[in-house]
């Protein structure tokens, strides 16, 4: 083989070599390739004095990486408002039942992957069932890649299975469920939100007895896929009959709400978006029946 031709070829050969390793570390980085980082140690919790509030944000997938120090601020505005003392974190070691006895409302902001141990699991579970508050956004229920079928089935109770993406980012109409509840009595129904990723479940939580609140015009989007009851298909956003987009639930003595609002950072800004997200806060932890 001539030299010049081995020279080309290991020229085009470090090339691709080099595209490949960009193209890793991107896709890493964004978590389209999972990640499975786990930390056993937590971080040193101050002494609080007033209700606290822990808002945990760790991706080990998909990683909302605008959205999330967006949300961690609102999430945190919104409870100082309330008088209520604030600690945010990504250390999925602070789920050990020494530091979850301290919070009385804890905030998964877009959280992806698989985070929590097995012993980590089982303290959040133990801590919520025993009467602690859970508010989760987005991320926390948009993701295939949960390995805790509590999770997904009891927690949440609908798994993800898509949402859209010809075009990803719509103008979509919602809906209040049930007009008159406190927690959603200032919205307009519909209420128009623009630019949002629109997410739809294999399931609805209704049929576990969740308390739905908002759900999602299908007609007022471009839907995409095949609508199925099934497991995911492609990329689906429609769902079989009504589609729930926020929900909660009482756990045990715990209370959950869960919203699939919040791609974009913009969303966070919404005086709407954000009442409702303190109301939600304010149930979760108990002070106000909504």
């Amino acid at each position: 083989m001539p030299r010049w031709l081995k020279l080309s070829l290991l020229s085009l050969l470090a090339v691709v070599l080099m595209t490949a390793g960009g193209m890793y570390l991107y896709f890493k980085s964004i978590g389209i390739i999972p990640s499975h980082d786990y930390e056993t140690e937590p971080p040193v919790i101050p002494a609080f004095t007033r209700p606290a509030v822990l808002i945990f944000n760790k991706t080990n997938g998909f990683v909302h990486k605008d959205a999330i120090p967006v949300a961690d601020e609102v999430f945190s505005q919104l409870a100082r408002a309330q008088g209520w003392d604030v600690f945010v974190t990504d250390n999925a070691a602070v789920h050990n039942p020494d530091v979850l006895r301290k919070f009385q409302l804890v905030v998964w902001n877009n959280v992806s992957g698989d985070v929590l141990t097995a012993a980590q699991r089982d303290s959040m579970k133990q801590w919520l069932e025993g009467g602690g508050g859970w508010v989760g956004v987005h991320g926390s229920g948009g993701d295939t890649s949960y390995q805790w079928p509590w999770y997904v089935d009891t927690l949440l109770g609908a798994q993800f299975v898509g949402h859209t993406m010809d075009p990803q980012f719509q103008d979509a109409e919602l809906q209040v469920a049930v007009p008159g509840m406190p927690i959603t009595e200032h919205l307009p129904s519909p209420w128009t939100v623009a630019s949002e990723e629109w997410y739809a479940f294999a399931s609805n939580p209704r049929d576990k007895g969740y308390e739905i609140l908002l759900t999602i015009d299908e007609d007022s989007y471009i839907t995409y896929g095949e609508t199925t009851s099934g497991w995911m298909a492609g990329w689906m956003d429609r769902m079989i009959g009504e589609h729930p987009l926020v929900w909660r639930h009482q756990l045990g003595q715990g209370r959950v709400f869960y919203s699939a609002i919040g791609h974009r950072p913009d969303t966070y800004a919404l005086p709407e978006y954000q009442q409702l997200l303190s109301g939600a806060m304010r149930w979760a932890i108990g002070e106000q029946e909504q």
